[in-house]
């Protein structure tokens, strides 16, 4: 079983940036593909962004594209999600979310951060 928590979340201002961090244990995290999801008030939850197991690969929605880098440290166990000239429409609870490999089911999900962007 993984377990995976998130950190980072808070309120900041327009045009600000925010780290979000996903701390995985129960598995080694290079075994595992790794996902960012966002979920605001009223709508479906949303892919944000992945990264490969070996980080090599990062995939991301085009609303983010330029703005959010997707990282990881295998070393510490760590995913990071790096949030820059954040718009309020990226305010939403941030779910990090892991796979055994691409192309499948994200079988573990993290029980979220909340990221609130003031205009």
């Amino acid at each position: 079983q993984v377990q995976l928590v998130e950190s980072g979340g808070g309120l900041v201002q327009t045009g600000g940036s925010l780290r979000l961090s996903c701390a995985a244990s129960g598995r080694t995290l290079s075994a595992l593909s790794m996902g960012w999801f966002r979920q605001a008030p009223g709508k479906e939850r949303e892919f944000v962004a992945a990264v490969s197991r070996t980080g090599d690969n990062t995939y991301y929605v085009d609303s983010v594209k330029g703005r959010f880098t997707s990282s990881r440290d295998n070393a510490k166990n760590t995913v990071y999600l790096h949030m820059n000239s954040l718009k309020p429409e990226d305010s939403a609870v941030y779910y990090c979310a892991a796979r055994p490999a691409a192309g499948i089911g994200w079988a573990y999900w993290g029980q979220g951060t909340q990221v609130t962007v003031s205009s």
